[in-house]
């Protein structure tokens, strides 16, 4: 009986309270600031290797606020390792499959134009931008009828 009501009580606190609900709008605020800043910081740039650390710094806090988003509103915080692995396992291979498949797409297009020369001539080509038809030729159209 005393482990039952021990158990109970241990699950009633799991929640937090004001003091938690405080923090974690505090840490996704901050994190919400700091990716803008480094947009903002990111827009004047040329293409280069900073360009991209900065990029990659913004999808990394990206992942961090869907994690801790996931923890506190899902409840997952305070859930079984094995629950928590049925749902980043899955998330994990989904990226993984989305990485594989761009590369595989990837390496399709470089090796068709590497082997295929009319692909590759064909890729190459300028389109010829179409002139748009005088005024004249439309308003002698409407003349006719």
């Amino acid at each position: 009986m005393e482990h039952t009501s021990a158990v109970l009580h241990q699950d009633h606190n799991v929640g937090g309270g004001k003091k938690e609900i405080v923090r974690v709008t505090v840490i996704l605020s901050v994190l919400t600031i700091v990716e803008l800043i480094l947009g903002f910081i990111m827009m004047g740039m040329d293409e280069g290797f900073l360009k991209h650390f900065i990029k990659g710094a913004i999808v990394i806090l990206m992942l961090a606020k869907a994690f801790y988003i996931v923890g506190y509103f899902m409840h997952l915080k305070h859930e079984l390792r094995n629950l928590i692995m049925t749902i980043v396992v899955p998330l994990f291979l989904f990226v993984w499959f989305i990485i594989a498949f761009l590369s595989d797409g990837n390496s399709y297009k470089n090796l068709r134009n590497t082997y295929d020369r009319f692909h590759y001539d064909h890729s190459q080509m300028k389109m010829e931008k179409k002139e748009p038809e005088s005024k004249g030729k439309e308003e002698k159209h409407g003349e006719m009828n």
